[in-house]
């Protein structure tokens, strides 16, 4: 059962969280803008496009995981959680949890309102006996979970390695933040993307057939809808490489000729080759893992890969 107390959609003004980020992030040198925003309705749809690529291993490593383990997952977490997961998009992973653990109501977050609330409808269809209780935000930010769960235990879900697209400080300041909310005794069973060689790692982000060029470029697209920009689409191309030095693969806009646009009434140039930084995701060793956990606030209590030890999901206890 779907449980929502949104009010009808209605036209609303520019994020000024978006516009801030965005004026901020072009003004800087080495330009660069924050991940979440991505992820409107286009992005969104795009980035499940994405998990469903051959190259893209994460998504169905992880998913082969959670529906190998989900004995384990019940014994070890127990019935009646109240799951909160963070950056939920399409929830097609969260199935394979809700049915394994019996969990008391089930808390998506996720900062695409119209995005979550579709997928929020789809899953209550398939668990009608479950409260369903959507929450629109950034969970960067700070956030309230609902009432209806405040005496349930609760379960963060945060899958996807999505710790990984945050600088190691703010992981921890996330991490943090998770702890506070979920409160005493809240558990958290997260996924982490493994390093690997190079090669594998730079197909999952750059795909033969463009799809992931296609949801780089959608930024520009989303800047000029709703911040009055006049980027050229056409002069920038997507790129993807490995930091060695930061274990991380980046994301970045290149520009392919000397351009010169306006967003939100603001001027900007970049000569050719200069780029816009939109994305990293940071791979991590089995003790990087654990020791950003522990600073964090969650202690790893059992941890679940592949046998190519490709990725991991971890399962923590609030310290």
């Amino acid at each position: 059962m779907l449980l929502t107390d949104d009010a009808p959609t209605v036209p609303q003004t520019v994020d000024p969280a978006f516009r801030r980020d965005i004026i901020e992030g072009l003004s800087r040198s080495p330009k660069a803008t924050p991940p979440i925003w991505f992820y409107d309705r286009r992005g969104s749809e795009l980035f499940e496009a994405i998990t469903d690529l051959p190259e893209y291993y994460p998504t169905r490593t992880e998913t082969a995981l959670l529906e190998k383990h989900g004995t384990d997952f019940a014994q070890a977490v127990g019935e009646g959680r109240a799951v909160v997961e963070f950056g939920a998009g399409s929830s097609r992973k969260t199935p394979h949890l809700l049915r394994a653990i019996a969990p008391g109501a089930y808390v998506p977050i996720d900062i695409s309102g119209d995005f979550l609330r579709a997928s929020s409808a789809t899953l209550a269809q398939a668990f009608p006996d479950l409260p369903v209780i959507p929450v629109e935000g950034d969970f960067n930010q700070p956030l309230t979970l609902p009432d209806a769960i405040r005496a349930m235990p609760r379960l963060g879900f945060f899958p996807g390695s999505t710790i990984g697209n945050m600088e190691p400080d703010a992981a921890v300041d996330l991490l943090r933040a998770m702890r506070r909310l979920l409160g005493d005794g809240a558990m958290l069973l997260i996924g982490m993307d493994r390093i690997k060689d190079r090669d594998r790692l730079i197909a999952a982000y750059d795909d033969a057939t463009g799809v992931t060029a296609a949801f780089n470029l959608n930024l520009l697209t989303r800047i000029n809808r709703e911040l009055d920009g006049d980027l050229p689409i056409d002069g920038f191309a997507h790129r993807a490489i490995w930091n060695d030095d930061k274990e991380r693969v980046e994301m970045h806009v290149e520009a392919v000729r000397p351009l010169h646009f306006h967003v939100a009434g603001e001027s900007f140039r970049m000569a050719q080759g200069e780029t816009i930084h939109t994305e990293s995701s940071h791979k991590y060793g089995v003790r990087d893992g654990r020791l950003l956990l522990r600073s964090g606030g969650w202690e790893p209590v059992r941890e679940w890969t592949d046998a190519d030890g490709l990725f991991s999901l971890m399962l923590t206890q609030a310290g």
